[in-house]
């Protein structure tokens, strides 16, 4: 009974934690509002092009301090139109800010 006690105990104090984590890193002051400073554009891909393929592509970029993009991160998208978001991004250039901030981003792809 005892062990049967201590495993609830353990229990509840993971949700806990997994709930005030969650409140912790979400709302950092400062992510997804950070201003770009220099965009590159995005590619349309020759073949997608040809496919009259078109849509947006959903990106998550991690951005240094500093204002660099240190990681870019697909959340959708169709597949031929990714890469060349993915690269545009990654050459993206943010304003400073005093830590590391997610920025939620779209490219849309459009054959006109």
């Amino acid at each position: 009974m005892k062990t049967h006690r201590t495993l609830q105990i353990a229990a509840l104090l993971f949700v806990i934690l997994a709930f005030i984590s969650t409140f912790s890193f979400a709302g950092q002051p400062g992510d997804g509002e950070r201003k770009v400073v220099t965009k590159t554009q995005a590619v349309y891909p020759t073949l997608a092009k040809s496919m009259n393929i078109h849509g947006v592509v959903k990106l998550e970029a991690l951005v240094l301090p500093n204002g660099m993009v240190k990681s870019v991160s697909v959340l959708g998208g169709h597949p031929l139109l990714t890469q060349s978001a993915v690269s545009a991004v990654e050459r993206w250039k943010f304003e400073p800010a005093s830590h590391e901030s997610h920025e939620l981003i779209q490219i849309e792809f459009d054959p006109q």
